[in-house]
Order: C-alpha cells, then structure tokens, then sequence
C-alpha cells in the first residue's frame, strides 16, 4: 500500500511540476493584462466622476463584450493546436493560428458598429445621457485596441499549446509598466485626458501585439512556423464552428457577472448597491487569476496528451489541476470568511458601503470557492473539444435556471442586490454539478480517439505511438 501511495504521490509531483509551469507565468500574464485596465480607470478617476464612470462603462460593457468574443475565438486554438503538439504535427500549429486571425479580424470589422454607435447603445441600456456621450466618444478612440485583440489571441494560444508561456509572461509585464508610464505621461503630464489614456492602451497593446509577432517569426518556433500560407483559408467553416463555440461558452460566462451588474443599477437607490457589488467583482477578478492560470495549464495538458493518445495521463492531468486549484480556492475562502467586516475597507471608508458590502461576504466567499473549480473544468472542457456541449450546458444553467431566479428573489421578493447574486450563483453551482458528473463518466480512451480523428480532418494523417493508448 506504502508503494502504491509512494508511486502516486511521484505522479502527482511530476504532474504538478508540468501543470505550474503553465500556470504560473499564465497567472502572471492574466494579472498583468488584467491591471493595465486598473491603471487607465485609476489616472482617468483623477479626470472626474463622469470620465471614471465613461470608462467603466466601456471596460466593463463594450471592450468586455468584444475581448470576451475575442478571447473566445482565439480559445479554440487550445483545442488544436494542443492536441497537434500531442500527436507530433506541429508544423500545422501556424496555419491553425493564421486560420483563428481570419475569423478574428472578420469578427472585429463585425463588432465594429458597437464601438462606433456606442453612445445609442449605452443610452438604450439607460445608462446617463453624458455618461454616454463620453462614453461613445472614448470607444472610437479606443477602437485599434479591438483588431490589437484579434492578433493577441491567437497569438497567445499559440504560445501556450507549446508551453512557451514565460517570454509572453514577461512581454506583458514590461508592456504593462510601460503602459502605466504612458498613461501618467499622457493623462497626468501633458493633460490629454481621455483621449490621452485611450492613445496610451492603443500604444501599450500595439507593442505587446508586435512583440509576439516578432518572436514568432524570428526563427524560434522551425516546426510550427513555416510563413503566412494560404492553406489558412482552407476548412475554414469546421474551424469557425469550433471558433464560434469557445466563444459563446467563454461569452456566456462574463455576460452572466456583466448581467449582475445591470440588474443591480435597475434596484431602487442603486448607487451603494452598485458600489458594494464593485469591490465585490473586484476582489473576485483577482482571486480569479489564479484559476485561469490552472484553466490554461489544464486545457494545455489535456490537449498535449489527447493528442499523444495518453489518456489515462490526461485525466490525472485532470484531477490534479482540480484539487490544486481548489487549495487556493480555500486559501481566498477562508481569508474572506475570516476578515469579517473589514474587507471593504480595502476599498472604502464611506459606513453605507462598508455596511452594504459586508452583507455580501458569504456570498462572495461562496462564489470565489465555486470559480477555483468551474474555470478548470472548462479548461477540461477546452482540451477536450467540448465547447458546444458545454455552452448549451451555460445557457441552460445561467439563463434558463440562474438569472430566472436571481431577478425574482432581487425584485419581487424584495431580497435585493442578495437576491440576485444568490440566483446567478445557484445557477453557476448547477453548472459545476454537471460538469463534475460529466467529466466522471468521460471516456477518456474515446476522447482520444476523437483527438486522433480531428487532427486527421484538418492536420493530415497522424502516426500513432507506440503506448496505443496507454
């Protein structure tokens, strides 16, 4: 029994070491790209309340809804180009990452006329007519910064599927320091305003985005980069049907938080009500980096070994990004649990907040435990290639069950901001249940199988090795 234990506890730790190399520069990389937003709304809250609310509105609504799209389309190249460097065919690594860039830029010229009729799109959501205004004017400034997400993406995956995650960790680092230099030179020294902060994120993002670029074609990468091919116009309607489904799965996601806010600023007296719900997704953004570093680095590890026809490898992959992520997820737990009333202070000295923010702490709590386990099941779900089962699974979930029953107890029964976040949790709970359930009854030996036949359908044939499914 001591042996067995002895050779488990070996596997966990060679795992462990493949999974945080993954997941520790991609933690950091979330955090960095993350702040750079922090940092615009920090200098543009200097400006005024209407500038700071403009901003907030755009991060959180437009540029939201366009990098949550973005990020989806490029997150079916964790399915392929994972599953590819699992099987030995890394030479089609560049033509699926010139594939994702067609339908990515073809996704930005269509989301387009949401950036430039921003202002009519925020006023139909009853936001306040100058919020708006300004609003609209600051989404046409910020527009390069949309087509800077549809090259950052794939991109990124590209990286990722190879495990070559540490020099776009450290690119976005830099990037962001020099993005919070530009942001006080512009808006602060030379007084540019908003404009002035929009001109910096185009900048930040421009040299972040030609910085990958480089290292791509720079000779690192002999296998999986060969030069731009016209192949990437081939298959494209399988590819887009994958494209399509990460990002509804991914979208549904942060719609549902984008959706909690809305219903919240629709309650009586909404301004504390908005405040407290803002530290609380604030403090759950960032224990949520941690969680999307295990989501790469599992969606990573499943495709690799999928796609080496190692299954049995992939689902221990599985169970020991889960329970990693889930100690952290009770390290958050426990120190908000543990904080008492005090949390909110972090943010704010004003009692009504502290008082209205401290009613959400088991609540919140509760949601950052539940988010150290979904994000890496969907991770799962990524390598796999189950994104469409699991976007119907959402809007089942979230939209069908969830919002029903948060906009109920929020609004007819007068339970408030609690109300709602209570239904949208329940809703994410359901979720993790059938996702848990499903990854219990995977067959991981057809699972890569269907690894094997995806890589034949755009890849070319495959040669299988030696450990037949092992």
């Amino acid at each position: 029994m001591s042996d067995e234990l002895k050779k488990i506890g070996e596997k966990s730790w060679v795992e462990s070491k493949k999974m945080w190399y993954i997941a520790g520069p991609a933690i950091l990389c979330a955090v960095a790209q993350f702040s750079m937003e922090f940092v615009t709304a920090a200098f543009v809250g200097h400006l005024g309340d209407v500038e700071l609310a403009a901003v907030s509105v755009v991060q959180n609504v437009i540029e939201g809804f366009a990098f949550g799209v973005m990020l989806g389309l490029g997150s079916a190249l964790e399915t392929l180009c994972g599953q590819a460097v699992g099987a030995g065919q890394e030479r089609m690594l560049g033509i699926y990452m010139q594939r994702s860039w067609v339908i990515a830029f073809g996704t930005a010229f269509v989301l387009l006329p949401i950036y430039i009729f921003a202002t009519q799109i925020l006023k139909l959501l009853h936001q306040g007519d100058h919020i708006s205004e300004v609003a609209g004017k600051y989404c046409v400034w910020v527009i390069p910064q949309l087509f800077a997400y549809a090259l950052n993406f794939p991109l990124q995956k590209f990286f990722q599927s190879q495990s070559r995650v540490w020099v776009m960790t450290i690119m976005s680092i830099v990037v962001f320091g020099i993005h919070t230099l530009l942001t006080w030179l512009l808006v602060v020294k030379l007084g540019h305003g908003l404009v002035g902060a929009a001109i910096a994120g185009n900048i930040s993002w421009a040299i972040l985005v030609l910085a990958q670029l480089v290292y791509v074609v720079s000779g690192y990468f002999p296998d999986a980069w060969t030069g731009f091919s016209m192949a990437a116009f081939k298959a494209l309607f399988g590819f887009l049907k994958l494209s399509l489904a990460s990002a509804i799965m991914l979208c549904l996601e942060l719609w549902y938080y984008t959706i909690l806010i809305l219903l919240v600023g629709v309650l009586k007296n909404p301004e504390i009500a908005l405040d407290a719900v803002s530290i609380c997704t604030n403090l759950h953004m960032w224990t949520l980096m941690v969680a999307l570093g295990f989501n790469a680095a599992v969606s990573v590890r499943v495709s690799n070994e999928l796609g080496a026809a190692q299954p049995k490898v992939a689902k221990f992959s599985v169970v020991v990004a889960v329970t990693t992520s889930l100690f952290f997820g009770l390290i958050f737990t426990s120190a908000i649990l543990a904080s008492g009333k005090q949390f909110p202070k972090l943010f704010t000295n004003k009692p009504l907040v502290v008082k209205e923010t401290s009613k959400l702490q088991y609540l919140l709590a509760a949601t950052i435990f539940l988010n150290s386990i979904q994000p890496v099941l969907h991770g799962v779900a990524i390598g796999a290639g189950w994104q469409s089962l699991i976007a119907l699974i959402s809007i089942v979930c979230y939209y069908v069950f969830g919002l029903p029953i948060g906009a109920l107890l929020g609004f007819k029964f007068k339970v408030g901001v609690q109300g709602i976040w209570s239904g949208m949790f329940a809703g994410a709970f359901v979720q993790t249940l059938i996702l848990v359930y499903i990854l219990y009854r995977t067959n991981w030996q057809k699972e890569a199988l269907q690894a094997e036949e995806r890589i034949k359908k755009w890849g070319g044939p495959t040669e299988r090795p030696e450990t037949e499914l092992t």
